[in-house]
């Protein structure tokens, strides 16, 4: 612990006092580092862009495992085991694979997308997806979305599992529908298993990086439009060798993610 996480959040802080001269040699300059990242047109631009693709990732993400978590659960559908394992196993392929995956399904010169379309004769010439900012945008939300949504089924489900059928049997007994069943039953007792889906997406959300990087090459595609916090701290460190910059720009997705963590539990969370 005092290794792997002490050490390197100290060290980090410390290294963003300074700003490099030159290989060798740092300058001290206090917190200039932090207010160059808050007066920072690009690091704004990082942000949105990251909530953008989280959100548009989350919401389906979130409305498919729930979906297929109830009929999974609920029905007796032939299979369902297998339908699990399916559906899950988008999310044991790294995130980089997944990307190369894409890029070469975009690539608008030899891609299979390009290809199938032109085959069917939808499109007449290639198209340069990767050229068009909410085309690069969609395509990094819906890679998310796929690769995540079998994991986030699975933890639907354990939640789900865990709600009594003796509720469901006296709402059945009352009269109710299954429709009331779910709006009344299973959406307020899932609020614990929501809540964190909703904490680990997000904090996982913000910190993508292995899906823009190869995409595009650490570009961050037309207008940066898929530069997000971590890609963007990523080219300040290792492309710029601006390590000071690159640390504040740590701290401060670390402040955004505590402070939205610590929102999300008062508001969504338990009352005492």
């Amino acid at each position: 612990m005092l290794t792997f996480q002490v050490y390197p959040i100290i060290y980090t802080f410390i290294l963003s006092m300074y700003k490099p001269i030159n290989i060798v040699k740092s300058e001290f300059v206090g917190f200039a580092n932090f207010n160059r990242v808050f007066t920072n047109e690009l690091f704004y631009k990082a942000i949105g862009n990251t909530f953008y693709i989280w959100i548009m990732n989350y919401i389906p993400q979130i409305v498919f495992a729930l979906l297929l978590g109830v009929i999974l659960t609920s029905t007796k559908i032939k299979g369902r085991e297998i339908l699990r394992t399916v559906y899950f196993l988008p999310n044991l392929v790294t995130a980089s694979s997944i990307g190369v995956l894409f890029a070469v399904l975009l690539d608008w010169r030899f891609g299979t997308l390009n290809h199938a379309l032109m085959k069917l004769h939808i499109i007449s010439e290639p198209i340069n997806y990767l050229s068009k900012g909410i085309i690069v945008q969609g395509s990094v939300s819906f890679i998310q979305w796929w690769q995540w949504f079998g994991y986030t089924m699975i933890i639907m489900m354990a939640g789900l599992n865990a709600i009594s059928s003796e509720l469901y049997e006296a709402a059945h007994i009352d009269g109710a529908s299954r429709i009331q069943a779910f709006f009344k039953i299973t959406l307020p007792l899932l609020k614990p298993t929501l809540l964190y889906v909703m904490i680990t997406s997000l904090i996982g959300g913000l910190q993508i990086f292995d899906i823009p990087k190869v995409l595009t090459n650490g570009r961050g595609a037309p207008d940066n439009s898929i530069l997000t916090m971590v890609l963007y701290l990523y080219n300040q460190a290792f492309k710029n060798f601006n390590l000071g910059y690159a640390a504040a720009l740590a701290y401060a997705l670390f402040i955004i993610i505590l402070i939205l963590s610590a929102f999300i539990f008062k508001f969504l969370g338990e009352k005492e």
